[in-house]
C-alpha cells in the first residue's frame, strides 16, 4: 500500500500507518474470541474488506462520524493501551472518519452485526490500478475463478434461496465449510450476490447467482 506524503498541521504523519494501526489494533480489542467465525483482512482490486466476529448491539451499516462504541473485552482494551497501541475508546473510528476519504479517495463503510464488517475503497486513480472492466469478461477469465465447489453452488442456485436452502440442497451440513469453500469465494469472485448486502448477516438474507456467474456456467457448458 501507498504512504503519500501528508501534512496534519506542520507535521507529516503517515496515514497509512495510522489507519491500519488502528484497524488490526480493533480487530483484536473488539474481537468475540468465543465466536469461531475468523477475522479476515481482504485486499481486491478495488476495495479492502475487513471482517470480524463481536457481540454488537445493533445491525446494519453505521455512520462512523457519529458512532458511539463501547468496551466488548476490557481487560484487552486496557492492556494495548498500557503498550501504546490503543488511546481512548472510539479513538480508531475518530481516526478512520478523519484521515479514511483523503487516503482511500471515497468514505469508508462500516457495518455492525454478529460480524463486524469494514469496507475500504481504493479509488483506482489513487492507488494507479487498472479499474473494473467496462468490456465483456471473456471465457477463459470467468473460469478461472470457478472451483469444484463454487461451481457446484452456482449450479442449484435457482432465484433467491436462503444459505439454508443452499446447504440442504447441496447436502452440507457444516456451515463454516459451506461458507469458507463455496459461499464466500462466490461472492468474492461476483458470481453470487446477497439480496441484502447492508446486511450481510440478516436472519432474511438471500443470495442469487449474477450475471457473471451465468457466464461461468456457460462457459463450463454447464447452463
Amino acid at each position: 500500500m501507498p504512504d503519500p506524503f501528508h501534512l496534519d498541521g506542520i507535521h507529516r504523519i503517515s496515514l497509512r500507518e495510522i489507519i491500519f494501526r488502528e484497524i488490526f489494533a480493533n480487530m483484536l480489542i473488539h474481537r468475540e474470541f468465543g465466536n469461531r467465525y475468523p477475522a479476515r483482512f481482504i485486499i481486491e482490486r478495488d476495495r479492502i474488506i475487513i471482517e470480524n466476529s463481536t457481540n454488537s448491539k445493533g445491525e446494519g451499516l453505521i455512520n462512523i462520524t457519529d458512532f458511539i462504541p463501547f468496551t466488548k473485552n476490557p481487560q484487552i482494551a486496557a492492556f494495548f493501551r498500557q503498550i501504546g497501541n490503543a488511546e481512548a475508546l472510539g479513538s480508531g473510528f475518530i481516526k478512520l472518519a478523519k484521515y479514511g476519504k483523503t487516503y482511500f479517495g471515497a468514505e469508508p463503510k462500516v457495518w455492525d452485526g454478529d460480524v463486524f464488517r469494514v469496507e475500504l475503497p481504493l479509488a483506482a486513480q489513487y492507488f494507479n490500478v487498472q479499474a473494473k472492466a467496462t468490456t465483456p469478461v471473456n471465457e477463459a477469465q470467468v473460469t478461472g475463478v470457478v472451483t469444484g465447489e463454487v461451481a457446484k453452488l452456482l449450479q442449484v442456485l435457482q432465484g433467491e434461496m436462503k444459505r439454508t436452502e443452499i446447504q440442504i440442497t447441496l447436502n452440507l451440513r457444516h456451515e463454516e465449510h459451506f461458507r469458507e469453500a463455496y459461499l464466500v469465494p462466490a461472492i468474492q469472485a461476483g458470481l453470487v450476490e446477497m439480496t441484502i448486502p447492508d446486511k450481510p448477516r440478516s436472519g432474511n438474507q438471500k443470495y442469487r447467482i449474477t450475471e457473471k456467474g451465468r457466464s461461468a456456467l456457460a462457459a463450463r457448458g454447464l447452463l
